[in-house]
């Protein structure tokens, strides 16, 4: 007898082992038709494995996370095993389920062309409708190594002897001629993927990662449930390219990248403009709330990084230089030990507590150059870094605070959808569990008090305490991961942090680090394309052009463009020799908010005829009325 438990605590008895089918067919039998994987006692199985034992089991279908990743995983090797078919000689690496689709990378000597994921495509689409048999074995592992070398796999060879010797290996089949090594669990047969899959592009990628390892060509696709997500997916991929930070930069003339120094911003006068009112506004409203402005140096002897554990942790990351007296020195990766620096100058006071320290610290990390990616992956950044020096007692409410603050200035931004995401006390931690049990409780309720929909993620906080993630969606879905809110009990105290508590005696505070934007440039690569390059008035680099209708009303223009400019108006006037709709064009183009249009009209009233971004109505307004309207849209979030 073999006793089924389901998730409603309903028990099904089977006389027998019984496989996932046979449950799911139990059941009912529109759930055996929408069937996919199940998961036993909480772990993932393919619906063919037999239960032997009593059991607790769920059945998942394509609308469940599980369901969905189990589809694109499929869909990963029937994209293998149609390159293989198609191209003889070709060999396959991994092929793993990433965010909204799967990819394979591939040893072949031909670059693989658009022409080649049609014909991929069309034979995945063949074997989707074959509807071959998947099956899985289990090889010992010098059977397996020997195998995949004696038919040239070598990549394939490779991974199983790097696995470790305790593991069983399970190789799937899907038909009577495709295999490869995979841990599963996978679906039924290959019918059950369905046609809602699109292979998007191809890209080079180094053997594991390392860019001392041979080059391998990556195919990536995307797979879903039902077309209508496919389609709706697809439409989202055309609008993220529309609004694609590296081009609008471009046209907006924000900033370029050059080889010379990779992962680093050159900024231009308009994009170093929009940098710039970000930091006063954020330099603004953290005056506001308290916190102290410094600022520290960007190269710090080796001996430091060692004592904060950054030379250890985190050292392939960091630039490193050693001087003529041999000296090791390194260019700062993070903010945080230069902060403690200045808390540690002159004796601190419980009554100085919470002490708020913010920098706008420029920091240097290493990124592989195929990880860069304009201003979202960059290895040279400013971080609107602050860092909370208080007690255990004030980690609550210093959370709460911060938590507040983010949001609302979110909020100011345009970003009214936030999704927080908690994560608490993994395995390897520093700091008595007690003082975790209160940094823990004092962060989940911070995040339960912002009334936001959130997630837990066990055992992923830093090894010196709990963390937020602020996570940001965006005009067309997609999630940006920004800001975070980390409680840490290690650091202070590997530096020497003290203050003296009521009683006189020398305690180590709690610190919290805590970013707002996160990186400023990754930030604004994030607003850019929020907007499409239509930023709100008051952050746009160039608010204002001013375009008379012919050289005759040149004047005019100069007198309308230097009374905008003295009240703070970011504007300039257009006297170039184009007729007036190229210069209308130019400037929409460049995604200009106002362009004003003066001529014989606009000088006899003494007015400008107003033309906004987006909006062919025009409007006419008295110059003084248009000063006072525009002043306060600039102002609106600076004071």
């Amino acid at each position: 007898m073999t006793n089924i438990t389901l998730p409603d605590g309903k028990t099904i008895k089977f006389e027998k082992p019984v496989t996932g089918s046979e449950v799911a067919e139990k059941i009912s039998k529109s759930l055996a038709k929408q069937a996919l994987i199940m998961s036993v006692n909480g772990e993932l199985k393919d619906l063919y494995h037999i239960i032997k034992e009593d059991s607790s089991v769920k059945i998942f279908t394509a609308k469940d996370p599980e369901g969905l990743e189990v589809i694109r995983h499929d869909t990963a090797h029937i994209m293998a095993m149609a390159v293989q078919e198609l191209y003889p000689g070709t060999q396959v690496t991994i092929g793993p389920v990433i965010e909204n689709g799967f990819y394979y990378d591939f040893a072949r000597k031909e670059p693989f062309t658009s022409e080649d994921l049609n014909k991929i495509e069309k034979r995945m689409s063949e074997i989707v409708d074959k509807d071959v048999k998947t099956k899985r074995e289990i090889w010992e592992r010098e059977k397996a190594i020997n195998h995949f070398k004696k038919i040239g796999e070598k990549y394939k060879a490779e991974i199983i002897e790097s696995i470790p010797k305790n593991e069983k290996l399970s190789i799937y089949h899907h038909g009577e001629t495709w295999y490869d090594l995979c841990r599963g669990p996978h679906l039924v047969s290959s019918g059950k993927i369905g046609k809602a899959f699109k292979l998007t592009k191809v890209s080079g990628a180094y053997w594991r990662g390392n860019s001392k390892n041979e080059m391998l060509q990556r195919i990536y696709g995307t797979g879903w449930a039902n077309q209508k997500d496919l389609d709706t997916y697809l439409k989202r991929i055309e609008e993220a390219e529309k609004r694609d930070h590296r081009k609008l930069g471009k046209e907006m003339d924000l900033f370029h990248f050059r080889e010379e120094s990779p992962g680093s911003v050159f900024w231009h006068e308009k994009g170093w403009s929009l940098f710039q009112k970000l930091v006063d506004y954020m330099r603004d409203r953290q005056k506001k709330a308290g916190y102290k402005e410094i600022n520290t140096p960007e190269i710090l002897d080796r001996s430091l990084w060692e004592k904060s554990g950054h030379w250890d942790k985190f050292g392939e990351h960091m630039y490193t230089s050693t001087t003529p007296d041999e000296k090791v020195f390194a260019i700062k990766p993070m903010n945080c030990p230069g902060c403690v620096q200045v808390f540690n100058q002159g004796l601190k006071s419980y009554r100085d507590l919470p002490l708020k320290m913010s920098e706008f610290g420029k920091v240097h990390r290493y990124e592989p150059s195929g990880a860069l990616h304009g201003l979202m992956r960059v290895r040279a950044f400013t971080q609107d870094d602050a860092h909370i020096f208080c007690t255990e007692e004030q980690i609550t409410e210093e959370s709460l605070s911060v938590t507040n603050l983010i949001l609302d200035i979110y909020k100011d931004l345009g970003f009214k959808n936030v999704i927080l995401k908690y994560s608490d006390r993994p395995e390897k931690r520093v700091g008595d569990d007690k003082v975790w049990d209160k940094s823990e409780a004092a962060l989940l309720k911070a995040v339960k008090a912002t009334k936001l929909p959130y997630t837990i993620n066990k055992g992923e906080g830093a090894f010196y305490g709990p963390k937020i993630e602020f996570v940001l969606r965006d005009a067309i879905g997609r999630d940006w991961q920004c800001g975070t809110l980390q409680v840490d009990l290690n650091l202070p105290e590997r530096l020497g942090a003290t203050f003296v508590d009521k009683d006189g005696s020398k305690k180590v505070p709690v610190m919290l680090h805590r970013a707002l934007f996160g990186s400023l440039e990754r930030f604004i690569g994030i607003l850019i394309e929020n907007y499409a390059g239509k930023l709100p008035f008051w952050i746009s680099p160039l608010q204002i052009v001013v375009i008379p209708v012919s050289d005759e009303f040149d004047k005019y223009a100069n007198q309308v463009t230097n009374k905008l400019k003295n009240v703070g108006l970011n504007c300039e006037v257009d006297l170039k020799n184009h007729n007036l709709n190229y210069k209308i064009r130019e400037h929409s183009l460049s995604k200009v908010p106002v362009l004003l249009i003066c001529g014989k009209k606009e000088v006899d009233s003494d007015s400008v005829t107003i033309r906004e971004l987006d909006n062919k109505k025009q409007e006419n307004m008295k110059l003084n009325e248009f000063i006072k309207k525009y002043s306060a849209l600039n102002q609106a979030y600076l004071n």
